[in-house]
């Protein structure tokens, strides 16, 4: 049965995403075959991820899925590897505002312990009390080791050896300040891996830091079996039984456990490409457009002739059209960039888009809507965007709450069976 570790830090920006990435590569170069998952609704970390454990990763979302959900997806996630690494999500307590969904849920319902990533930056010995607090605040959480990051001198690095010392907690490593392991940043998180020069060669460097300087053996030993899987609950049905996927670039953002689902269900996935132009699949009977980057390639999309003329071809035939956020954003009419230029999008809804006045909207939804997709009403679904959408009187899409039950402004719009807003979906509402 394989084993897990779940990666955490007491709060964002304390190296725990470059920490795994290293953790991988370096293990897979031992020859350790690493599953790897994300805690929450993250569609870049996965990307890297999967490039360094050189297998696809997967998410694990505890505010949006059961218990035995989390559970199965992350047994069938670890099927044929060694150890499944789970990078976790903000702070190790850090959850939505109902105060559920952190990364210290998932290790208890995966029984798994954490490894704590610690930025030593600015500090010396409060690292303890800061260490010992968070082993102590919830006894169904275990922390079962230390990485200190960002250590800058070997003086400094004794003195939080001393001061960790009363916690009983082992040190796993202390990692020094590496300005080459530092990944750049755009509106939405972390750029893709493809988009890195020379991305092999930053994975190469982070992994031989992480044996240069962790404790390979004394981790990998700390790691725990996995619970026995329960059965994988049924997916979200099928949009179609032929679906035409987009994905490239522009269309990065999907959730694996939806395809998978689908495909468990018989449906029939084919992918395209929008930036190369290619239209969807002619027999499809539904068209998904995943989120993504439409806006840093606007004038490429507002070119794609084929691609467009594809959907208005599947539209016609009333093949079921549904785009997510930056799906959303493509089926409307003009997407106005960053620098306030517009561009021509498919027009298959009467919205415009912009992102040359950011606004950042963030949060889990629960969707409701009216038979519009073949889909429970009851939706999980999170939204997270810079863009904005002036919408021409449509019916929306969903309902939406946010994670502590408030009303929120209605989503997005369909026309006929054409349909999409900004949520990304994840999953059947329960109860």
């Amino acid at each position: 049965m394989a084993r897990g570790l779940v990666i955490a830090a007491p709060r964002s920006g304390s190296g725990k995403t470059v920490i795994t990435f290293g953790l991988l590569a370096a293990l897979r170069r031992k020859g350790h075959i690493v599953a790897p998952a994300k805690i929450g609704p993250d569609f870049i970390d996965p990307v890297f991820l999967g490039r360094a454990a050189g297998r696809d990763a997967i998410n694990l979302d505890p505010w949006a899925m059961t218990a035995d959900h989390q559970r199965a997806l992350a047994a069938q996630q670890a099927v044929g590897a060694d150890l499944l690494l789970v990078e976790g999500v903000m702070g190790l307590f850090d959850a939505a505002a109902d105060g559920h969904g952190s990364t210290a849920d998932l290790a208890e319902t995966l029984g798994l312990p954490v490894l704590f990533v610690v930025d030593a930056d600015r500090q010396s010995q409060s690292v303890a009390p800061l260490v010992a607090g968070f082993a102590r605040w919830r006894p169904g959480v275990e922390i079962a080791g230390v990485i200190l990051n960002r250590v800058a001198t070997a003086r400094h690095e004794r003195m939080l050896t001393r001061a960790l010392a009363a916690t009983g907690l082992p040190l796993l490593g202390a990692m020094p300040r590496r300005p080459e392991l530092v990944l750049p940043e755009r509106h939405l998180g972390l750029v893709l891996p493809g988009e890195i020069d020379a991305f092999s060669a930053f994975l190469g460097s982070a992994g031989q830091a992480v044996e240069d300087y962790l404790d390979l053996s004394a981790i990998t030993a700390l790691a725990r079996p996995l619970p026995a899987a329960p059965e994988t609950p049924p997916g979200l049905p099928p949009l179609g039984q032929r679906i035409a996927i987009a994905r490239d670039d522009a269309f990065a953002f999907l959730y694996p456990h939806l395809l998978d689902g689908w495909r468990a269900a018989g449906a029939e996935l084919s992918f395209f490409s929008p930036l190369a132009d290619e239209p969807p699949a002619a027999d499809a009977d539904a068209v998904f457009l995943p989120g993504g980057y439409p806006e840093l390639h606007a004038p490429i999309l507002a070119n794609a002739k084929s691609f467009q003329s594809g959907l208005r071809a599947a539209r016609d035939k009333n093949a079921l059209i549904y785009g997510e956020c930056g799906g959303f954003m493509v089926l409307g009419q003009t997407l106005v960039d960053r620098d306030g230029a517009g561009h021509d999008m498919a027009g298959l809804l009467p919205h415009t888009t912009r992102i040359d006045r950011p606004r950042r909207v963030l949060g889990y939804r629960r969707l409701l809507h009216e038979g519009a997709l073949p889909w429970p009403e009851g939706l999980n679904g999170h939204e997270f965007h810079y863009s904005s959408a002036k919408q021409l009187g449509l019916p929306p899409l969903f309902e939406a709450l946010d994670a502590e039950g408030t009303r929120q402004p209605p989503m997005g719009g369909r026309l006929g069976r054409v349909m999409g807003s900004y949520a990304h979906v994840i999953s059947a509402a329960q109860g």
